[in-house]
């Protein structure tokens, strides 16, 4: 498999990062009001998730061309939101598009999970030319990484269920990225000591 072509380091973060930001910005402004469209009416957040949607698919393509590769998240990420944000979209209930975070981190617990049973390294293969580490280090944080998107699934559904609209959009716009700030923080320990040697070069 051909090596990703490099591509400024702050595009690639604009790409990543901006239809999040996107849609923050689009339901703060219209999370009071009521839109009409063809006839129907929509809540700010319906309007904003329906603003996120292609802006995200285009965004996502755009990475692709420029870097010639996809890792899983993002496919899974592009997957789902088409999926539970179209169903928020044609159905006008947001709580499609609130599930869809705990369906990314359920399913990516799940895969972290099987391949612990099965004495895989999947982990390793995404993550092993950024972080490289020992067999036993990432067995290590593969666990580790299953039991925090299984309590990210859970904090999310908490959340949306038991909360305001706002509240959830701060929660998945700032909490979650914080959470997993903290966790590989949390974690430095366990990477200095099973680092790997890395080449001179």
């Amino acid at each position: 498999m051909s090596d990703p072509k490099k591509i400024n380091p702050w595009l690639k973060t604009a790409l990543e990062l901006g239809p999040v930001a996107l849609f923050f910005l689009a339901f703060m402004r219209l999370r009071d009001k009521t839109v009409t469209l063809a006839g129907t009416e929509y809540s700010g957040f319906v309007v904003a998730t329906l603003i996120f949607i292609p802006v995200l698919v285009a965004t996502t393509l755009a990475l692709w061309r420029l870097t010639g590769r996809l890792s899983a998240m993002q496919i899974a990420t592009l997957v789902l939101v088409v999926l539970f944000g179209g169903l928020s979209v044609w159905l006008n209930d947001p709580k499609f598009f609130k599930m869809k975070p705990t369906i990314i981190y359920l399913l990516f617990a799940g895969t972290l999970g099987l391949s612990l049973m099965l004495r895989r390294n999947w982990l390793g293969l995404v993550m092993a030319e950024a972080l490289p580490m020992s067999e036993t280090g990432w067995r290590i944080l593969t666990g580790r990484m299953a039991a925090l998107f299984l309590g990210l699934a859970v904090a999310n559904e908490f959340v949306w269920r038991m909360m305001s609209e706002t509240a959830w959009v701060n929660f998945k716009t700032f909490g979650l990225p914080l959470l997993m700030v903290v966790f590989f923080v949390l974690n430095s320990k366990l990477f200095e000591r099973h680092a790997l040697p890395r080449d001179s070069e």
